[in-house]
């Protein structure tokens, strides 16, 4: 367990743009390697959030804010109860720095280092501070999507004042990167639609690679795992994922010179 002293220590250098090695930057080794090994969106977003609530100078409880096509919103990951607690309450009042990030249009990020003396959400920041949160940032999610696909938000919740600055800004933004490739695909907002979207996109990636091997079998005389092998040499050298190439094949096959 890393020693707390040290933690500190590393995390004020961070905060002041020094660090180079620590147990900070062993965080963002770790979530690369996490993000890399997560299977769905959710899992994707889980790891972003735990590594906000990780990293983030002055977080101390983050989640992740998703709107729905008719407008509603979602909070499908967050680091406690409190959290959904106070984005539901900015979803009643159609207002918030969640909402307001989420509905697009934002320049990237909106936040408060002074919910006490807030006086653009009223609702939401006497419910914050109630709960002793006085500052919040929430950066955009997605946010140059087209319909149906919508922005979102990652919102990070401090107890301490002027502490959501730059930094915490800037460690926000990638992370929320990371996070907005993840949803780039899906209209899902819930936890389990966005576990379902995942599961439907495979199974449609499975079957028209078995579309394309099943041609390549017919059409070259090859075996299963040859055309598969094929398939997969022929990606790597056109720098093209494999199941757009097998679905490019598939649609396209009849354009193809017969063997």
């Amino acid at each position: 367990m890393t020693d707390e002293r040290l933690w500190q220590r590393d995390k004020a250098e961070f905060s002041s743009g020094l660090i180079a090695s620590g147990p900070l930057s062993e965080q963002f080794v770790e979530l690369t390697r996490l993000l890399l090994a997560a299977s769905t969106p959710a899992q994707v977003l889980e790891q972003i959030v735990a590594a906000a609530y990780r990293v983030v100078p002055g977080a101390d409880l983050v989640s992740v804010t998703l709107r729905a096509p008719d407008g509603t919103f979602h909070t499908p990951v967050d680091t406690g109860k409190v959290a959904v607690e106070l984005d539901a309450v900015q979803y009643r009042a159609g207002t918030g720095p969640c909402v307001d990030a989420a509905a697009g249009g934002s320049p990237g990020h909106v936040s408060s280092d002074d919910l006490a003396a807030e006086p653009r959400w009223p609702d939401f920041s006497q419910a914050a501070v109630r709960h002793g949160f006085t500052a919040i940032l929430s950066t955009v999610l997605v946010p140059d999507a087209d319909p149906p696909r919508l922005p979102g938000a990652l919102n990070i919740y401090s107890r301490g004042p002027d502490v959501l600055g730059p930094v915490a800004r800037d460690v926000a933004l990638l992370l929320a990167t990371h996070g907005s490739l993840a949803l780039a695909g899906t209209t899902a907002v819930s936890r389990a639609e966005l576990e379902a979207s995942h599961l439907r996109r495979a199974v449609e990636s499975r079957d028209v690679i078995g579309q394309a091997k099943g041609i390549l079998m017919h059409r070259r005389g090859l075996t299963a795992d040859e055309a598969f092998d094929l398939l997969r040499r022929t990606s790597q050298d056109l720098n093209v994922k494999l199941a757009e190439l097998a679905r490019t094949l598939a649609d396209r096959h009849t354009e193809l010179d017969a063997p």
